[in-house]
């Protein structure tokens, strides 16, 4: 990193303390990846006792996430609150349209002040960072605005590099995380969400980070299983061993069809 980009970015920082010195209390959304530690980091430094996060224990977050999420708030002695949201109870959000993210993201904030209200926060804030205001696939972010969720990162210009900068700096151990969404962003729209869809998601993710893959999806199109890894990753995943042994787990997974995407990892290529 050159001297100018660190200097730039320990300058946000100092502003994202300032923004957040004017907070009352906070209620922080964590899921446990880069962007929610770390603003979960500074927040509780900033504000104490007065901020606490909350995850959402739901069929599309993947059970080793949840409890990495649960391990970091633990090992930092940050106040964590589990709550069960109810998205799969909204037909709108299953019949998975363009406007998916939209529906969960309000299912989750609503849920949300709930909890706040009860327990005395005055405001919620999410990790979006500024890299995120440019991704026009990111519907959610209407729900962020009509549920009045504050977005420290992106409002002080943070972007994804940076945070990762600074999340190395306080010794977080999301500062080299790989990017992750929910299981449902691995169904095509159009496809109807199940749980039994995302727990076959899970289990072929799961099995492709035990066999040392940093970077992967699973993209479910019914009976065919696309994985994606990263393009330096595709002559390892593609080798005569590699392949059978990928092949027979997806196979007792319950996939008909098993094959791999020679264009590589990418974000967002179910959309």
């Amino acid at each position: 990193m050159s001297e100018k980009f660190e200097e730039l970015a320990l300058g946000k920082e100092g502003w994202l303390k300032d923004r957040l010195k004017e907070v009352k209390s906070l209620l922080v959304a964590f899921s446990g990846g880069v962007d929610s530690t770390y603003l979960s980091a500074v927040a509780v430094e900033v504000l104490g006792e007065k901020c606490a996060l909350v995850i959402s224990d739901t069929p599309s977050l993947p059970r080793d996430e949840l409890a990495e999420a649960q391990e970091i708030a633990k090992r930092f002695g940050w106040k964590l609150y589990t709550i069960k949201t109810k998205e799969f109870e909204d037909q709108r959000y299953l019949l998975n349209d363009q406007n998916r993210c939209y529906y969960c993201k309000s299912v989750l904030f609503s849920e949300m002040w709930e909890f706040a209200n009860q327990n005395g926060f005055s405001e919620l804030a999410c990790g979006v960072t500024a890299d995120d205001n440019l991704d026009p696939t990111r519907v959610g972010h209407r729900a962020i605005r009509e549920f009045g969720v504050l977005t420290p990162l992106s409002d002080v210009g943070l972007t994804k590099m940076e945070v990762r900068y600074l999340s190395k700096l306080r010794g977080l151990p999301t500062a080299e995380k790989p990017s992750f969404a929910c299981l449902s962003s691995r169904v095509p729209k159009g496809i109807v969400i199940t749980v039994d869809i995302l727990k076959k998601v899970e289990e072929g993710e799961k099995f492709l980070k035990s066999l040392g893959f940093r970077q992967y999806r699973v993209r479910h199109h019914n009976d065919l299983a696309r994985i994606e890894v990263e393009s330096s990753d595709i002559p390892k995943i593609a080798s005569p061993e590699m392949r059978k042994v990928i092949v027979d787990k997806f196979k007792e997974i319950g996939y008909r069809y098993v094959t791999l995407d020679i264009e590589g990892y990418r974000s967002g290529s179910t959309a």
